[in-house]
């Protein structure tokens, strides 16, 4: 396990790590997360800009969950993504506004909005993941597919220890 300090099994500080070089793995993997966020960021607006030249590419991850979770509500959505009521707002009515998604009142909770994909917005989620997956496969063509699930299950992993740290800092 790497850790941040030496002799303390507590874990770091935000004082004791103040000016403390990372560990090489660690400084390794900063450098290769951010060049992975900077091309997801790139690729999210290319495939927004699919969708529609008017869509903004933060749009897209919700209208993807929207399309495999009808039904899924506003609040919902805010809270996976970690942004507030208003900016869920607007995200939502610029889907509706190109007719990407539907919006309905929850009947069990009258505040609250159903969320579905129209047909359009399906087509346009499904268009887009078939033209990332043909991309992963010319990325990975020539790794072997043992490689490719360690990969998935590395990420996976990384993605369930971002939401434990985060769950922690909420609290």
């Amino acid at each position: 396990m790497v850790r941040m300090t030496t002799g303390s099994t507590a874990g770091p500080s935000p004082a004791a790590t103040v000016g403390t070089a990372a560990p090489a793995p660690l400084n390794r993997v900063e450098q290769e997360l951010r060049i992975v966020l900077r091309r997801a960021a790139a690729a999210q607006s290319e495939l927004a800009r699919r969708i529609h030249p008017d869509l903004d590419a933060s749009a897209y991850p919700l209208l993807a969950i929207i399309s495999a979770e009808p039904g899924v509500h506003a609040t919902e959505l805010a809270r996976r993504f970690g942004i507030g009521r208003a900016t869920i707002s607007r995200q939502l009515s610029r889907l509706d506004e190109l007719g990407l998604i539907h919006r309905a009142v929850d009947p069990e909770d009258n505040r609250g909005q159903l969320l579905t994909a129209t047909e359009s917005g399906h087509a346009h989620v499904e268009a887009a993941r078939t033209a990332r997956l043909d991309y992963l496969s010319q990325v990975f063509a020539d790794w072997p597919d043992d490689d490719v699930s360690a990969l998935a299950d590395l990420l996976a992993r990384y993605s369930a220890s971002v939401d434990t740290v985060r769950g922690r800092a909420a609290e």
